[in-house]
């Protein structure tokens, strides 16, 4: 198979791109994401029709946010659209004429990391996104794993803490309560609150208020050595590394790769979830350890990946 289309489903844009066999992005084409389901149905649609207006395309793989059924054709439930057993691969299908493979958007990120990124020549990887939330993706023996049911991998709703802070899953004390973007956030405001006299580049940065601290001011203060933005990495990075050594118990990777937003700042963040990787993995002064490594497409691993699972139908 040739040409393949990514399409991947965000917040505010929906972004469709061609990809070629070795996942090189060769054309792309973005539209905001409309407030309706149908909206971005159509959205889609618009959007692989613009891509491909220069390129002989063979398939489209569709990103998106939410539980994808076993077939890889229904969005059983997406919590950002209004898509309650959306039929997506078959509304796509009819208007755009092109074999569709729809897959949750962290397992595309996943596939794209393992094919085309830091994954390349390791057969067993295990992928944590943390962004806003805390998403994932299992491949074992070279092969994506998604469950009977196709809704593996929701690693970011295991539940960590007994009774622990409310989720909006409607659940308490998951993983990405205490590990994602949200997280880090809340816990920079909580230290700049008990300790204003270690966070003065944090709170200057803002509105002089805890309140007013937002992700990219904690990335910037934790640069410049603010010990408040600094702690707050290291406590998301305790309960980061905590949880892989966990999955390390259930599914022996070789590696595990830590992509989304929070993964950009580098070192900062990931030397401190291998430390606490090291401190919670069991029988860890006996036994081989998985490399803990950075995602390396970035924004782009889940169009890409995308392309890429639609090219192996």
């Amino acid at each position: 198979m040739g040409l393949t289309i990514g399409v991947d489903i965000g917040g505010t844009k929906i972004a469709a791109g061609v990809v070629d066999e070795e996942g090189t992005i060769l054309e792309t084409y973005k539209v905001p994401t409309p407030p309706t389901a149908d909206g971005v149905t159509d959205a889609i649609c618009a959007a692989v029709s613009e891509v491909s207006s220069n390129h002989t395309i063979d398939a489209v793989g569709i990103g998106a946010a939410g539980y994808v059924d076993d077939k890889r054709a229904t969005v059983l439930f997406a919590p950002n659209i209004d898509w309650r057993h959306e039929p997506l691969k078959d509304k796509v299908e009819q208007r755009i004429g092109l074999p569709v493979v729809v897959e949750n958007d962290a397992n595309c990120a996943a596939w794209g990391e393992y094919r085309f990124g830091a994954g390349q020549g390791h057969d067993d990887v295990i992928c944590i996104t943390l962004g806003t939330g805390l998403g994932g993706g299992i491949i074992i023996g070279n092969k994506l794993r998604r469950g009977r049911f196709g809704v593996a991998a929701e690693f970011g709703h295991i539940r960590v803490v007994p009774d622990g802070l409310l989720c909006g899953c409607g659940s308490q004390g998951c993983w990405e309560q205490y590990a994602s973007g949200r997280a880090l956030v809340r816990y920079a405001r909580q230290r700049a609150n008990a300790t204003p006299e270690n966070a003065s580049v944090l709170l200057a940065l803002g509105d002089g208020t805890p309140e007013g601290i937002e992700g990219k001011h904690i990335s910037e203060a934790a640069r410049a050595g603010d010990l408040v933005a600094i702690d707050s990495f290291r406590e998301l990075a305790r309960w980061a590394g905590a949880g892989l050594a966990d999955l390390a118990s259930l599914f022996d990777p070789s590696a595990f790769i830590v992509g989304g937003g929070v993964s950009d700042e580098g070192d900062l963040v990931l030397d401190p979830i291998r430390k606490s990787f090291k401190r919670w993995l069991i029988g860890g002064a006996w036994r081989p350890h998985a490399q803990v490594l950075a995602a390396q497409l970035g924004g782009k691993a889940g169009l890409v990946g995308a392309a890429d699972l639609a090219r192996q139908g």
